[in-house]
């Protein structure tokens, strides 16, 4: 139950129907997997494809490209969604539809559309990103692969490290530094001198995977070269906007799963005759974890509304990640303390939503790459 206004949530009717849809299917098809998939640190690749099927790889796509033509308010509403039942499919399904769809789409060539858009979107072909290094994560300027121009081709060297559907994927939007300038490429799995690593384990989010790329003399077309040479900044920093609504989402739609399971296991616990519901330290467990996550949802559905193709709001987008991955850590850990012992245990998931929740406060930006930028927005002479 939430206390704001439809229009902010649903503001036209394919708003709303996107919910429903995106909720009927990741209450039925992605819960019932979740569980496993978490346990086994497997990314369920069939699910994904079946996501392509339903049309939502290409939320932010125009319909003239196959997708439906939709916003980030559209993108947001799939990420809660889908979280709310599985954040790790969530991850993966992210690095796919975001950090390749609309990252590759909007510096696209018509060319370089045709020739993966269909696939990607129709999951047939998994997809990722490479930027993140073994010694340069949140300072992305000090990466350290290169690229260099060799008649038709460019060739890439270097290593990318905690990538996103790296075990699986078959494309890959990389980022690497030309002549000194930072330059993005499409390259694909096939490509002579390309190979992933093996799988890298960790501690949340397991049901997507992440391994590195390693580029050791990679052969790439220059048909390949996604923008222009130097455009790389650009093509990052207009991406990184959507991103953070897809993990802000995300972090909404765990601390919403974990407020319902405590909210429902206060009431149906019984301790001292009466239901725990009645305490007043539980209260406050619940009173608190309610206000967080209308918060979180407040903040990031209007950002969203702010943010598209020609309009830009990295000081909102950041507050909406900086202030989301924090707070839904902070119910996971309240659901854990209302159910006691069954909340550090698997059977009601919170202590998977609570391992998942950390993610958000080191993906996509870490929580200080956030409080840096705010502050030297705030800062910044008008």
């Amino acid at each position: 139950m939430s206390s704001l206004p439809d229009r902010l949530l649903h503001p036209t009717d394919e708003h709303a129907m996107l919910r429903a849809t995106v909720r009927q299917w990741a209450r039925s098809d992605v819960e019932r997997q979740a569980m496993a998939h978490d346990q086994a640190g497997t990314l369920n690749v069939a699910l994904l494809r079946k996501a392509g099927e339903l049309g939502l790889h290409g939320v932010t796509i125009p319909e003239a490209d196959g997708g439906a033509g939709l916003d980030a308010t559209a993108s947001v509403i799939v990420h809660e969604e889908l979280a709310y039942a599985d954040p790790g499919f969530t991850l993966a399904y992210l690095a796919h539809a975001l950090l390749f769809v609309n990252n590759f789409y909007c510096a696209a060539t018509p060319a370089q559309r045709a020739r993966y858009l269909p696939r990607v979107l129709s999951g047939e072909l998994v997809a990722g990103m490479g930027m993140t290094e073994p010694s340069a994560g949140t300072d992305v300027l000090a990466m350290g692969t290169v690229a260099r121009r060799d008649g038709d081709h460019y060739v890439l060297d270097g290593r990318k490290t905690f990538i996103t559907n790296a075990p699986e994927a078959g494309v890959f939007v990389v980022y690497a530094k030309l002549d000194g300038r930072l330059t993005t490429f499409v390259v694909e799995r096939g490509f002579a001198g390309f190979a992933s690593g093996t799988k890298i384990d960790k501690l949340g989010m397991r049901a997507s995977t992440m391994a590195e790329l390693v580029f050791d003399g990679c052969r790439v077309p220059a048909d390949n070269l996604l923008g222009i040479e130097g455009g790389g900044i650009t093509n990052m920093m207009r991406n990184l906007e959507i991103e953070r609504l897809g993990l802000a989402a995300m972090s909404l739609g765990m601390a919403q799963r974990c407020l319902d399971v405590m909210t429902t296991y206060a009431v149906e616990r019984r301790t001292f005759g009466k239901p725990i519901a009645d305490h007043g330290q539980i209260q406050r467990y619940i009173g608190d974890s309610y206000a967080r996550v209308e918060a979180i949802r407040a903040l990031t559905y209007g950002v969203a509304a702010t943010v598209g193709p020609q309009h830009r709001n990295r000081l909102g987008t950041d507050a909406a990640k900086l202030f989301a991955a924090t707070a839904a850590k902070e119910v996971a850990d309240a659901a854990i303390q209302v159910l006691g012992g069954y909340g550090y245990c698997a059977e009601y998931r919170v202590e998977q939503f609570w391992r998942d929740a950390k993610l958000i406060e080191i993906g996509g930006g870490t929580l200080e790459a956030h409080q840096k930028n705010i502050t030297r927005d705030l800062t910044r002479p008008s």
